[in-house]
């Protein structure tokens, strides 16, 4: 099916206003899932809502909660999420790293203990907005790992996303890296479960550590594991995430005491830079936008198939989407809607979001 994206947002908007949130923080929250929706990651999108309701029902995680910063060290910021939606926490704190890059030249951001806090690449963007360039590293505790260790065979860590963000070097289009260290997202298993397709080739092992194309044994009991992206370099990656982010930011790895909750912990290490402290900033968006237009001038090896820059799919997924509708597969939607059920929302009679 598909929606439109504003029809969709004000139904997330209901639901998480229904479970409590704040106006303000029910727009956030349910604009952050569309936009990722919009933008092609569907995986971060409205179907993370039965979870967040699940999570909210337990308690693990708390609405209304922005954070608050405890520890502030030049330009190092230490910011606790305290339990709250990670799309406003890590917010908060990216605006608070953005300040103090554009004050003193480069912020150092450590955040932990939030929520799941969506798709890593929107605080990219956030920075790239304002001229900026960043790295965030992220890494998840709170459930049992996903992603195997080159040359395992069971999983010992998450997905743990990287995000790389650079300026414009032309009008509205910042070159944004933003990836799963999988090969990958774990919601991408979701929603191909849920549509009932196999997967490609040496993406997954099943339960006993071999090879499979069904996205289910993900979310079997035992469970199968992810494969790292890049075998060995893919790996290395992870886990130099999850250090990063649970051991240097603060938030905890994912070793097995840090397992014990079925909810998502998100820490994240950022890193801001003011590039204009550097060199001209006029001369630096010219030589991004030469060299992103020499590459993606290279003939495409199929027609129709153009060279793109990181962050182009996006923008294309994003134009496309809201001209024509954001597309949610039947049983994905179904669990929405029994979601918002509990929190005694019932959707008109045909079965659109109002």
């Amino acid at each position: 099916m598909l929606l439109d994206h504003r029809q969709l947002r004000d139904f997330a908007v209901r639901i998480f206003t229904a479970g409590g949130s704040e106006p303000a923080e029910a727009e956030i929250v349910a604009g952050h899932l569309v936009e990722a929706n919009l933008r092609g990651h569907d995986s971060h999108g409205v179907g993370m809502i039965p979870s967040y309701l699940r999570h909210l029902a337990q308690g693990s995680v708390v609405p209304n909660r922005r954070g608050r910063l405890v520890g502030e060290d030049g330009a190092i910021i230490v910011y606790d999420g305290e339990r709250g939606y990670g799309q406003v926490v890590a917010g908060e704190a990216i605006a608070l790293g953005i300040a103090e890059a554009e004050r003193s030249g480069l912020a150092a951001v450590a955040l932990r203990n939030a929520y799941h806090i969506g798709r890593v690449g929107a605080y990219g963007e956030q920075c790239a907005a304002a001229g900026l360039v960043s790295l965030h590293f992220v890494n998840v505790i709170g459930h049992e790992p996903h992603v195997a260790p080159y040359r395992g065979r069971h999983a010992r860590l998450g997905t743990n996303p990287v995000c790389i963000a650079l300026p414009a070097g032309e009008p509205g289009r910042p070159a944004i890296l933003d990836m799963a260290t999988s090969k990958v997202a774990l919601g991408k298993l979701r929603v191909a479960k849920n549509e009932g397709r196999r997967l490609a080739p040496d993406c997954v092992l099943d339960a006993a550590g071999e090879p499979s194309d069904d996205p289910q044994v993900l979310f079997d009991t035992p469970n199968g594991a992810l494969l790292p992206f890049g075998e060995h370099k893919g790996y290395a990656f992870s886990l130099i995430c999850d250090l990063l982010a649970g051991a240097i930011a603060g938030g905890g790895t994912l070793r097995p005491e840090n397992q014990t909750q079925d909810t998502i912990t998100n820490s994240m290490l950022a890193f801001i830079l003011d590039p204009a402290r550097i060199g001209d900033m006029e001369w630096i968006r010219q030589e991004i936008a030469a060299m992103t237009g020499y590459v993606t001038a290279s003939p495409p090896r199929k027609a129709g198939e153009p060279v793109l820059i990181p962050g182009d799919p996006e923008r294309l997924s994003r134009a496309r989407r809201m001209a024509e509708g954001v597309p949610v597969d039947p049983v994905t939607w179904a669990g929405i809607v029994e979601a918002a059920g509990s929190l005694g929302l019932v959707l008109p009679a045909d079965g659109q979001p109002a």
